[in-house]
């Protein structure tokens, strides 16, 4: 028997609430841990905005390419452009002689063409020339039947033959009515009559002299000879046509090819300058290139001007002569046609892809010793396909950027196409390296060898 007094009951136990502390440090951790993330992306942000190029860490660096401290940046230790070398083509300026052309497109056109027709009609009886030929001036090209030409004349011949006779017959006979009129044996009205007659016979030989020389040029007409010296097209007759004279299509056309004219425009504002050169008693040389300009075919002179302005494209025509020795001018080819005004002599020049237009004018990059560039406006001339004159703010010898500028801005660093790898711009400061306080340098900016 178990004599133990009965045990206490005991209570149910009550819920146990965890620590405040632990769960407390866990947001700390976390809250520092967000802090730092942030901050990790704000100087990776910071760095990547500011490093300094690849290209310009290996050279030393520009100046003005490490960060907001640098030279270049506001509050930096020197002048300069913050941010990687921009490569640019170069060129110096120099002086030449510039050649003013004024360009055109012309047509070539024949000093002469003659459409060759018959004078007379007829049988075609020869056609002595070959499509293409070139003739020369009086050579017979083709015959008519000449006969009943011929006949004509005989007929003219004789009838002029006939009157004189009558003519003489009538002056014998007037002047013996003079000698009876001086013994007073005749009436002065039988020698005035006879005196009238004389005279229409006169006229009448005078008529018949004109049939003779009539029919005279009708049978040399039959030999139909060419009027110029020039090349013969295509014919339009054979032998054994009838022809008509005065025929509208003619037997062939002749057009003379040496020498040969091309006619081209000329704005009206280029007149007085023109006209001056020719006053002056200058050739003017005028060249005549193909269609390209990759060739020249021919070299003339220019010849005139029209005296009219056309109101519709403001130009004045213009015509210059080629003698065109090697037929490379075609009648009615287009050419194009480059006159030369004058020449400038001594000109500083550029080239054309160093000029820049902005709103204020034209202006080029000029670039310094120190690799630096500076934006200058300056005044263009006359300009050539390659090359444009510079008549004011560029002095010969200076080095103009060519390729990059459209990446340039005043006072901008660039590295030219010859520079070494491993070259920096020249003039910087003194070092191995040029920059800022910073981790690597001190306010000189150089790193000390090991003492």
């Amino acid at each position: 028997m178990d004599n133990r007094p009965p045990e206490a009951p005991v209570p149910p136990a009550s819920p146990v609430s965890p620590p405040a502390t632990p769960r407390r440090r866990r947001r700390w951790l976390g809250g520092v841990i967000a802090v730092l993330a942030l901050a990790a992306l704000v100087g990776a942000a910071w760095y990547l905005v500011n490093r300094p190029p690849a290209d310009a860490a290996m050279r030393g660096g520009p100046p003005g390419a490490r960060g907001p401290g640098g030279p270049g940046r506001p509050g930096g230790a020197g002048g300069g452009s913050a941010g990687p070398l921009v490569t640019v083509g170069m060129a110096v300026a120099k002086r030449a002689d510039i050649p003013v052309y004024l360009d055109a497109l012309g047509t070539v056109t024949p000093v002469t063409t003659i459409t060759l027709r018959p004078q007379v009609s007829g049988v075609m009886t020869d056609v002595l020339f070959a499509e293409g030929q070139t003739v020369k001036k009086g050579e017979v090209l083709a015959r008519i039947d000449a006969r009943p030409y011929e006949q004509a004349l005989m007929q003219a011949q004789g009838t002029r033959v006939r009157d004189e006779a009558q003519l003489e017959a009538a002056r014998v006979t007037l002047e013996r009515f003079r000698t009876l009129l001086g013994q007073d044996s005749i009436a002065r009205q039988e020698v005035d009559t006879q005196a009238a007659l004389v005279k229409q016979l006169e006229g009448t030989v005078l008529t018949d002299k004109a049939s003779e020389a009539t029919a005279r040029l009708n049978v040399e007409y039959t030999r139909v000879t060419s009027p110029v010296t020039g090349r013969v097209g295509l014919r339009t007759v054979d032998p054994g046509n009838y022809v008509a004279a005065g025929a509208t299509t003619g037997i062939a056309v002749i057009t003379q090819m040496t020498p040969i004219d091309v006619q081209f425009s000329v704005p009206q504002d280029r007149v007085p300058e023109i006209e001056r050169r020719v006053a002056q008693g200058a050739k003017l040389s005028v060249t005549a290139l193909d269609r390209t300009k990759a060739s020249t075919l021919d070299t003339g002179t220019f010849s005139t001007l029209d005296n009219v302005v056309d109101v519709q494209t403001g130009t004045v025509k213009a015509k210059a002569r080629f003698g065109n020795a090697g037929s490379t001018l075609f009648p009615s080819q287009f050419v194009n046609v480059q006159l030369l005004l004058r020449t400038i002599e001594g000109a500083v020049v550029v080239p054309v892809t160093a000029l820049r237009t902005a709103g204020t004018g034209n202006y080029v990059y000029v670039i310094n010793e120190d690799r630096t560039v500076s934006m200058r406006n300056v005044k263009r001339g006359d300009a050539t396909v390659e090359s444009v004159v510079v008549t004011e703010g560029l002095k010969e010898g200076e080095r103009v950027v060519t390729e990059g500028g459209d990446r340039l801005k005043d006072g901008a660093t660039v590295q030219l196409p010859t520079d070494a790898p491993g070259a920096r711009p020249r003039g910087g400061a003194s070092g191995a390296r040029q920059g800022a306080s910073g981790p690597r340098g001190g306010a000189s900016g150089s790193r000390r060898a090991p003492q």
